[in-house]
């Protein structure tokens, strides 16, 4: 049973209009992976900020997990705003922006993330219908991965080592000092022509 505190607030100052704003701090322990600190902040002005940090020292890390049916739907994932998510067989890379922020969630939440942004670009009207096609291919794609049709590889890597696909099914590796310094930290703004095979958030 996961023991989750009482959360703590202190006070800070917003980076973008200088008012007062309340940082909440709370801690959890996740099974199969440890200790883990949550941080959210939001302003009246609009800036938000949310990360998950694991509270132990940890090395820059990758994590494969191969999806192959409906109920790997349910496999718990950390993915840290420092976190790049990829499914090759689709090409899809989410790399971390500005914006980003951490969450917990499981397989199909990261899925529905990825339907969303396709939803997004399906919409856009002044886009070459390639584009919209091969929006569309990869819904079609998504869908039958949650239900067990496809078969799919689920890699995260996290040059700060705070993001994690939770299960014994999952491989776990140390990057290299190269390979950590290569993956996208959330300061970098990919274009808008790389949007749908890279989402950035």
């Amino acid at each position: 049973m996961n023991k989750v505190t009482k959360p703590i607030f202190t006070q800070t100052t917003c980076p973008l209009c200088s008012g007062s704003i309340l940082i909440t701090w709370q801690s959890d322990d996740i099974p199969f992976f440890g200790e883990v600190m949550y941080t959210s902040a939001q302003c009246k002005c609009g800036f938000r900020y949310a990360d998950t940090f694991i509270l132990t020292q940890r090395e820059p890390t990758r994590f494969t997990y191969k999806v192959q049916s409906a109920n790997d739907m349910n496999v718990r994932v950390i993915r840290s705003t420092s976190g790049t998510i990829r499914i090759p067989e689709l090409e899809i890379i989410i790399e971390p922006g500005p914006s980003s922020d951490s969450y917990i969630s499981n397989i199909e939440g990261v899925l529905c993330r990825i339907e969303a942004v396709l939803g997004m670009v399906r919409r856009w009207k002044d886009e070459p219908p390639e584009i919209t096609l091969r929006a569309h291919e990869l819904l079609e794609s998504i869908e039958q991965i949650k239900k067990g049709e496809m078969e799919v590889t689920l890699i995260i890597e996290d040059p700060l080592g705070n993001s994690a696909i939770v299960s014994d099914k999952a491989h776990k590796e140390i990057l290299s000092f190269k390979e950590a310094e290569d993956l996208k930290t959330g300061v970098i703004i990919l274009e808008k022509d790389e949007l749908l095979n890279n989402f950035q958030e």
